[in-house]
């Protein structure tokens, strides 16, 4: 079972355990709307790229508010069964989703107080840092510092490269890859000039 698939399995109990009325870190999102969302990214190819293209976005909303109001059972089993057949992120599930299914994951399980970071294995790990070394240029893209992830083990990748102060994050790579798309509730230590640290935490790190 690929490391989607595991993460697929454990947002699915984490979804069921919350409820369909809890929060997530998806903005105003419950879970029931963020289950909606993965639904429609799987099996509506005629209303998922109003996820990237906004003059689709209307149209995406609109499906996505009638996959939500089916009933929550209903909504965990097609997550939880992922991508039909026909679907093109069948065959590259264990790459596509990837990332979609652990953070979104993180998203239902960090939206609750009292959260701690989960202890992965060092195989999982590896596979994050890969996933962040070729994701990180484009998360960061805005940045106008230069900008260098790091690990507690001694690896590095520079994702912004340029003149003047830089800022270094460092966490591991599952927590330096929830900063990278986006999400503020992580563990990570960013050193460097107290100002370009602002501004680094501070972009929209939106893919």
């Amino acid at each position: 079972m690929s490391m989607a698939q595991r993460e697929r399995r454990a947002l699915v109990e984490a979804m069921d355990a919350a409820g369909p009325d809890a929060p997530t870190l998806c903005g105003t999102w419950t879970v029931r709307d963020l289950a909606a969302h993965l639904i429609v990214r799987e099996r509506r190819p005629d209303a998922a790229p109003g996820i990237l293209l906004r003059p689709l976005a209307a149209r995406l909303e609109s499906v996505q508010a009638k996959v939500a109001v089916q009933p929550f059972e209903r909504l965990l089993e097609l997550v939880r069964t992922g991508p039909p057949w026909w679907s093109p992120l069948k065959p590259v599930d264990a790459v596509a989703n990837l990332s979609e299914m652990f953070v979104h994951h993180e998203d239902v399980r960090r939206a609750e107080s009292g959260w701690e970071p989960r202890e992965l294995a060092a195989e999982d790990e590896d596979q994050l840092w890969k996933l962040l070394r070729r994701m990180g240029r484009l998360a960061y893209r805005k940045s106008p510092v230069p900008i260098m992830l790091a690990t507690p083990d001694g690896r590095s990748v520079a994702v912004v490269s340029g003149d003047g102060p830089g800022v270094t994050l460092t966490g591991k790579p599952s927590e330096l890859l929830l900063h990278a798309f986006g999400r503020d509730e992580v563990r990570i230590a960013a050193t460097g000039a107290d100002d370009a640290v602002r501004t680094v935490l501070a972009l929209d790190r939106s893919i």
